[in-house]
């Protein structure tokens, strides 16, 4: 894009960023895939893309600035009562596999691609995590067991800020050690970068806590606090500034009586901008002469990487566990690595480049072709290893419900106790409350958040049910979850709208009605109210659907049927159902203390 005018090319930037993304959506795929080979493509196959004539000498300060978002967006999710409540083999993989993981990969690189011992540690620490934005997508394209997706979804929430905090480290060092005194320099390097994040972090974090400043500018200031420590602790510390950022981070989530959820869903959306943008300019800046001359090498620390170094760390994290011989396999096959790995060493390499430090500009390509390789080859490997080990949770039938009102409750308590997985999802605590006594899952937060998007687990979960009392926000729920489950998995209830107002909610706001356009959100209300109850009753052929539609009278609504090989299926528009002997069906009747045999009541 040389020619074309510098504000079309960064707007094309963007445009290009989007479409990747949404790309990324579509496949299921971690997005930095298509992001790096879009700017390969751009970069060095065609040539028709210079980062350095786009931005010139803003190109170092604007990645400088991207990773320490990037980084402070990470260690916000880093909250040491979390670490402390999760599994056994997850902190032995946050900490043992990561030091396991940092010795094998800098090893590797020290004897197969003949870096200095200094940079092969570098490169080591780099490529020592996988992160919540690459194993989200795999786990939701693999569907591995719910034990095996929270074991890895954890470890890549958790290891994201460790593994940052160690390339960090490594990264000082390194830059220190080409000095005298290195020491005492690395030292005061360290000492300069937490101080200004604690202090950093503490003084934002008072002042959120006491609303000193409105809230549609609380995002906006802390952003600029963000930036504020990250360039002044670089003037007081050379190149202290990602420790600060990465320290301010954690000192915020791990403060009392401060919820980060809006600030981290702010910085998430921030940081896909960046990411959009940064990944396809890092990919085309490669040096593609470079990347065939190491691409050897490269592809056997990838080797490395899948074959000896994941295993290896698996398995001496599970030294006394529970973990099984099976999880054990699969868990060594999926740790595709990340944000924090492609960001991070272009950033450094920039930096150790402009130090004059020799083989700096290879870590880049072997970072990126063990991104592309670990992603690549797990993302079309792990579902059927799954499958094989008998790990995956594609059969099981799960239910989740974006509300926690009564009727919601009344339904989810059904189904539960017709052995089917059901989640409740809501920002009210009452309602979770009540759930939770009932014996099920729960989520607090917005489900159309990123917040949800990256901690709300759906393993095993197939059907999606927006039962809130509006129909825009049943509406909206079903298109955003209508590309994880299906179009024909998600169900709205009826708002019992007026002829004039379904037909203005057409088109994009159309939904699968839940139980049919008569049984509204108000009328189950009132049913339920009324000592209506939710009844499970198996079929046969004396006794089929028919007959009980009969028995219990016009007001019996069918809402779901269990079919002989144990599917749920859902009484909607648009689906001609009708349950069969030898199937259980779960319908709402009016009568609830009438007389039946074979039936539960709830």
């Amino acid at each position: 894009m040389p020619s074309i005018d510098i504000a079309l090319q960064g707007a094309l930037l963007l445009t290009l960023g989007v479409v990747c993304q949404w790309l990324a959506w579509r496949m299921r795929l971690p997005a930095i895939l298509p992001l790096l080979l879009v700017g390969l493509l751009l970069g060095p196959v065609s040539g028709v893309f210079d980062p350095d004539l786009l931005l010139g000498d803003l190109l170092f300060p604007f990645i400088s600035i991207g990773v320490a978002i990037i980084l402070f967006e990470g260690s916000l999710t880093l909250k040491f009562s979390e670490a402390r409540n999760v599994q056994r083999i997850i902190r032995n993989l946050t900490s043992l596999g990561v030091l396991v993981t940092w010795g094998v990969m800098g090893a590797a690189a020290h004897y197969i691609a003949g870096l200095s011992w200094s940079l092969s540690l570098l490169f080591g620490a780099l490529v020592s995590v996988t992160g919540p934005t690459v194993i989200l997508p795999m786990i939701r394209s693999v569907k591995p067991s719910a034990r095996i997706a929270n074991i890895l979804r954890w470890e890549g929430i958790l290891v994201d800020p460790i593994g940052a905090v160690l390339a960090v480290l490594v990264f000082e060092y390194l830059i220190t050690g080409q000095q005298s005194e290195s020491l005492l320099e690395f030292i005061k390097v360290v000492v300069i970068g937490v101080a200004w994040g604690w202090g950093g972090g503490l003084l934002l974090g008072i002042l959120l806590k006491r609303q000193f400043f409105p809230h549609y500018l609380q995002n906006f200031a802390a952003l600029a606090f963000v930036l504020l420590v990250f360039t002044a602790s670089n003037e007081m510390g050379h190149e202290s500034g990602l420790i600060a950022v990465t320290v301010m981070g954690v000192v915020l989530a791990n403060m009392k009586n401060l919820d980060v959820t809006e600030l981290l869903s702010f910085k998430e959306n921030l940081t896909i901008v960046l990411i959009s943008v940064f990944f396809i300019l890092l990919a085309a800046r490669l040096n593609l002469d470079l990347v065939l001359q190491i691409l050897s090498p490269a592809l056997l620390i990838l080797a490395v990487a899948l074959f000896i170094c994941r295993p290896l760390s698996v398995l001496i994290s599970s030294i006394g566990t529970s973990v099984s011989l099976r999880e054990i396999a699969l868990l060594s096959w999926i740790a595709p690595r990340g944000i924090v790995a492609a960001a991070v060493s272009s950033l450094f390499a920039l930096k150790l480049q402009e130090k004059g430090i020799a083989q700096a500009e290879e870590i880049v390509p072997l970072t990126f072709v063990l991104i592309i390789g670990t992603v690549v080859v797990q993302s079309l490997s792990a579902g059927w290893l799954a499958e094989k080990l008998g790990l995956s949770s594609r059969s099981e039938q799960g239910v989740l419900i974006t509300n926690a009102n009564r009727v919601s409750l009344a339904i989810g308590e059904a189904l539960h106790k017709n052995g089917i997985k059901v989640k409740l999802a809501d920002t009210r605590r009452a309602g979770l409350r009540d759930a939770r006594m009932k014996g099920l899952e729960v989520f607090y937060g917005n489900p159309l958040s990123e917040f949800a998007e990256r901690f709300m687990d759906l393993t095993g979960y197939t059907h999606m049910l927006a039962t809130s009392r509006n129909h825009e926000t049943n509406a909206i729920m079903c298109k955003r979850f209508e590309h994880y489950f299906g179009p024909r998995q998600v169900f709205s209830i009826s708002a019992g709208l007026a002829d004039d107002d379904k037909e203005s909610l057409a088109g994009p706001l159309k939904t699968n009605m839940l139980f049919g356009p008569d049984a509204s959100w108000s009328k189950l209300a009132s049913l339920l109210a009324q000592g209506a109850v939710i009844k499970s009753t198996p079929l046969t052929d004396e006794y089929n659907f028919d007959a009980h539609m009969d028995r219990w009278g016009k007001d019996t609504i069918p809402l779901f049927t269990i079919d002989d090989k144990n599917r749920l299926l859902v009484f909607s528009t648009g689906r001609d159902l009708k349950a069969t002997p030898g199937w259980k069906l779960i319908s709402l009747v009016k009568n609830g203390n009438g007389n039946e045999q074979q039936s539960d009541s709830v």
